[in-house]
């Protein structure tokens, strides 16, 4: 592949945190780009210039959730002058998302007033056909619109972050890129849809999301596994019977990468590097990392002092035999 990267959340860091990890993820990581997400664009320059000096292409994604439409668009331009000035002085080097899976993340295109209602409707197939239609309409005309301001912003490669249920016309953008995480146990039902994904796209693919949480049975839930939380708890910990095991999270990455090498996707980007909301406990009831998708855990008052878990050794190796060509 030739996008190897991770992504990584910019809001609310402590200072300079953004300048290590950034070397931790070039070095030791052998990432050869990023994924930066945020709301705020000073954090993201700020990070993006620090994934720079350290070797690293940027991939700028801006976080609008809970926006309507239009406070995307005004949010989406200032993020869109920001990452021009970036590819200005370092071309070939930045790429900008308009956003990802606004199906779930905006108001509007799908029924109910916050992502967690949406998401009750993404969970059950039979009730997310029923607006499929109204669904896909909706994020056709946003996809245009906000391709449009971005483009009259920023110069370099344009991209979006599908969820897996929409339905994208790429011809507007330059890279195809979809959030593809396997769940079930049909593993060659993923590798079909994948190629057919690719197949669709017609130009570069790159997965823009992938991965578990690290406990047993997380890889059969993909991007469900934060639902081993019992958010509603105060404070919120895990269900009962939930128990760590990094190695299903590092086997489950490992797998997608090589089907990804195998199947000639363009690049592809591990959710994620770390997740604060998700901190580390050492009381298994209370470690909420288990269910994030964190790389690294980091114990919830000093998100500055994480250690790596199986899957960041995983992906390490990984990307490291590629880079040298032994895979």
């Amino acid at each position: 592949m030739n996008i190897r990267g991770v992504s990584y959340h910019t809001d609310h860091l402590p200072a300079g945190l953004a300048e290590r990890d950034m070397r931790t993820v070039r070095e030791d990581l052998r990432c050869t780009a990023v994924m930066l997400i945020g709301d705020d664009v000073g954090q993201l320059e700020s990070a993006a210039g620090a994934a720079l000096a350290a070797g690293l292409d940027v991939w700028v994604r801006p976080r609008h959730d809970g926006r309507t439409p239009a406070e995307l668009v005004a949010h989406l331009a200032a993020v869109a002058d920001m990452a021009e000035g970036l590819r200005a002085a370092r071309p070939g080097r930045v790429t900008l998302m308009v956003g990802t899976e606004f199906s779930l993340t905006v108001r509007g295109l799908l029924p109910g007033p916050g992502e967690f209602s949406r998401l009750q409707i993404i969970r059950r197939p039979r009730l997310l056909r029923l607006f499929s239609r109204r669904v896909n309409r909706r994020l056709h005309t946003l996809l245009a619109t906000t391709a449009a301001v971005a483009r009259e912003r920023f110069h370099g490669p344009l991209t979006y972050g599908a969820a897996g249920w929409e339905r994208v016309d790429w011809s507007v953008f330059d890279v195809a890129g979809t959030n593809l995480y396997r769940a079930g146990t049909d593993d060659a039902g993923y590798a079909e849809i994948l190629d057919a994904r690719m197949h669709e796209a017609g130009r570069p693919f790159v997965v823009t999301e992938f991965g578990c949480g690290a406990y047993e049975g997380a890889g059969l839930r993909g991007a469900g596994s934060f639902f081993a939380v019992n958010w509603f708890a105060d404070p919120p910990r895990l269900r009962r019977g939930t128990v760590r095991d990094e190695g299903v999270q590092a086997r489950y990455l490992t797998e997608l990468l090589d089907l990804y090498e195998d199947r000639g996707v363009e690049g592809a980007f591990v959710f994620t590097f770390a997740m604060p909301g998700f901190p580390h406990s050492e009381d298994p009831e209370y470690d909420l990392d288990m269910a994030g998708f964190g790389l690294v855990r980091a114990p919830a008052d000093d998100p500055a002092a994480w250690t790596p878990k199986e899957a960041f050794h995983a992906v390490a190796r990984h990307y490291r035999a590629q880079e040298s060509g032994a895979r």
